[in-house]
């Protein structure tokens, strides 16, 4: 099937070779897990549990979604503004360049169409009412991170270049995407984005790959950070708690924007998640910066209530002094600007219901045609 994407070849494998994170038949994460991060007397969860539905897993009806197209049709007052789309995927504006982490607009996390765990709802608007953007970065290459069908429409309606893991660029390559669009980076390599004033730099995680029974690590898994002249952003990818993440501060920070991922954990999986309570202290590990909880809201993929990440996150911030920015789905927002949390996400409970989208927004320039709905 070519949504489980293709192995590495010829010169692309070679360079993966000589990367310092490989080890004999892929990649390793370069520091032990530190005490107490994986629990090891908590069974992990069995395929029948992690497919089951029940429960709070899922919400009781559609999250609140803005159209965010009527504020995109403006600059960013202070030159940074963020939309949280869904799940990892955010559309960052950063001094008047687009740039998109992450993008998932399918149906269901998964290589099937009718098996896996499916998304609560649509994302905020189609892919085809997407401004063009000028980079699009992937920071690894699992099902809810690197989709099939969202690359397959990229590849096929834009010429948008991609920013990877080391390795990644062979799945996109094998769904269309023209060799020369493709730039992969192993960690702590940089790559300036022709056309702008960005710069683009893999740093460390604690994670894995594999989008098969096969190729465990065959690919690169990476934090990316997104520079400019102004302005620096983090973005997590998946990780656990690392060490690492001081480092990524002293040699890439301060950063105005931090997004990290606080979904999806569980005592089991404490070193490649971080879930709430260990972004907080990841996040003071990085010195700091509004920090916007991606990685959550959008796919039931663990077993935990699907907002309990946020309402541990709300509950744990203050005592950690950090900067919350919890937009609803479409929202934009700017770091320097944010105002104080409202719990959007409960109003669920009560019956709250969809907010009112916005009405059709003028036209922005260089919107792109593709199809993807």
């Amino acid at each position: 099937m070519n949504s489980f994407g293709r192995r590495a070849q010829g010169e692309r494998l070679e360079r993966m070779r000589a990367s310092s994170l490989w080890a004999g038949e892929g990649f390793r994460n370069q520091h032990p897990v530190l005490p107490a991060l994986r629990d090891a007397t908590v069974p992990r969860p069995t395929l029948k549990e992690f497919l089951s539905s029940g429960g709070r897993r899922t919400p009781t009806g559609p999250l609140p979604a803005m159209d965010p197209r009527q504020a995109w049709s403006r600059p960013a007052q202070s030159g940074l503004r963020a939309t949280w789309l869904g799940h990892s995927t955010v559309l960052i504006e950063i001094d008047g360049h687009r740039v998109l982490t992450d993008p998932v607009w399918g149906t269901r996390a998964s290589p099937f169409r009718l098996l896996g765990p499916k998304r609560f709802q649509p994302a905020p608007l189609r892919l085809r009412h997407m401004p063009e953007v000028d980079v699009v970065v992937i920071s690894h290459d699992h099902y809810d991170h690197l989709d099939y069908p969202t690359i397959r429409a990229l590849a096929r309606h834009s010429r948008v270049p991609f920013v990877t893991s080391l390795g990644v660029g062979a799945h996109l390559q094998g769904w269309g995407v023209a060799a020369e669009r493709i730039t992969e980076l192993d960690w702590w390599e940089c790559h300036r984005v022709p056309g702008t004033a960005l710069t683009i730099t893999a740093a460390p995680s604690q994670h894995f790959s594999g989008r098969g029974f096969k190729d465990r690590n065959a690919t690169l898994w990476s934090s990316m950070v997104v520079q400019s002249d102004r302005h620096r952003v983090f973005f997590s990818g998946d990780t656990g708690l690392t060490t690492e993440y001081a480092t990524i501060r002293e040699r890439l920070g301060p950063f105005d924007l931090v997004m990290l991922e606080v979904g999806a954990f569980h005592p089991a999986w404490g070193d490649i998640h971080l879930g709430p309570a260990n972004a907080l202290k990841a996040h003071a590990l990085l010195g700091g910066g509004a920090f916007l909880p991606v990685h959550w809201g959008t796919f039931s993929l663990a077993m935990h209530e699907w907002d309990e990440p946020v309402e541990t996150l709300l509950k744990l911030a203050p005592s950690h002094g950090a900067s919350l920015l919890m937009p609803r789905l479409g929202e934009a927002v700017e770091p320097a600007h944010h105002a104080a949390v409202v719990p959007w996400w409960r109003g669920l409970e009560t019956g709250g219901g969809e907010l009112p989208r916005a009405a059709e927004p003028p036209a922005i320039q260089r919107q792109l045609p593709w199809p993807l709905d």
